[in-house]
């Protein structure tokens, strides 16, 4: 069986894939990332307990997460429009960093893969933006799949 790339029509050109003919199934997904910070400044956030002058930041990055992932088709023209069931976004304190999990649940045609990887991509985006001002140097990484399941083929790292 030869893989080929299902966003490109038989002569090239971008198309949406059609879901028409498959069946509804509960669809999840798992995405990961990172925001690593100078040591310094990472201590400096735990003394605060992560509030930065605009509020909490661990729990705005929640929630503009979990707004990117209910935008997700607006952004990546390809993406189908889903009616999600769940969203759940966790952002935990490891050393110098702030991983972040985003786990999304649909009951639909396609899976949820970009929204997952949509929601920890503006989570990461939000807590560099609300931290700033204490450092530039401020490294967002590892953004991946973890998981997915519901659809043809599952995944797990």
């Amino acid at each position: 069986m030869t893989k080929k790339l299902s966003h490109l029509d038989e002569t090239g050109n971008a198309s949406m894939v059609d879901v028409s003919e498959k069946q509804a199934t509960v669809r999840t997904a798992v995405a990961s990332g990172k925001v690593a910070f100078p040591p310094a400044i990472f201590d400096t956030l735990v003394s605060k307990d992560f509030l930065g002058s605009k509020g909490s930041i661990i729990q705005t990055a929640v929630i503009a997460g979990i707004q990117a992932v209910k935008k997700t088709a607006d952004l990546i023209p390809l993406c189908h429009q889903l009616n999600l069931s769940k969203i759940q976004i966790d952002i935990v304190p490891v050393e110098n960093a702030l991983q972040i999990i985003c786990k999304v649940k649909c009951n639909e045609l396609t899976g949820v893969e970009m929204e997952a990887l949509t929601g920890v991509s503006v989570s990461a985006l939000t807590i560099y933006d609300m931290c700033k001002a204490l450092s530039h140097d401020i490294e967002i990484s590892e953004i991946k799949l973890e998981q997915k399941s519901g659809g043809k083929n599952d995944f797990n790292r």
